[in-house]
């Protein structure tokens, strides 16, 4: 297989959940700016969306959108419980938070990786974005992970996510305990290791 990222970029997320299952992957870098891969190809032939991230199978097709990766991952080790099964409530529970984080907080941070937009707009857009945060605050208060004890897919895109507020002004420490989360999560081998190999901390 190979995943297709950009250091930093909403494709962190597969990038843990793979070292997590321990599958063997080859990675490859993207500049998201000239759509060009680290080797120079066109990266719009792979994936004409243009983003991150991109799963190539060994048969040579292509799977985009990173919640559906990380379940097609998931499913590929049920024994990790990175994924609840198929069909059961507490996959739909999955399905559930996958989509508010991808719809609410993904997507709530976007325009404030706009330089054309005014500060008094991105004022209101972090005010939104705090409200999505009490909300995560109040549930993640008495458990470890997103789901509960265990931790899933949901959880290396919301770590990835709340990695992007050092660089949208956002002050995470006014939610203690989502930089405790953070903290929890970072301390996984897998994650230290996937932010290890995009460049994200020193190795």
């Amino acid at each position: 297989m190979k995943l297709y990222y950009s250091p930093g970029a909403c494709s962190l997320s597969p990038h843990i959940v793979l070292r997590e299952l321990g599958l063997p992957v080859d990675l490859v870098k993207v500049d998201l700016s000239t759509h060009k891969t680290a080797d120079g190809g066109d990266y719009l032939a792979i994936n004409p969306k243009g983003y991150v991230p991109v799963l190539q199978l060994d048969d040579g097709s292509v799977l985009t959108e990173g919640t559906t990766i990380v379940q097609y991952l998931a499913d590929r080790a049920p024994a990790t419980k990175l994924a609840p099964a198929a069909g059961t409530m507490a996959r739909y529970r999955l399905m559930e938070w996958l989509n508010y984080l991808a719809s609410e907080i993904h997507k709530g941070f976007s325009p404030l990786f706009n330089a054309k937009l005014s500060e008094e707009t991105k004022v209101i857009m972090r005010e939104a974005m705090a409200r999505r945060f009490d909300y995560l605050g109040t549930r993640l208060r008495d458990q470890p992970y997103l789901m509960g004890n265990d931790f899933t897919v949901a959880d290396a895109y919301l770590f990835t996510l709340l990695g992007w507020c050092r660089l949208t002004q956002i002050d995470l420490t006014k939610w203690p305990v989502l930089t405790v989360y953070c903290e929890r999560v970072s301390g996984r081998p897998a994650v230290h290791a996937a932010m290890k190999a995009e460049g994200l901390i020193k190795a």
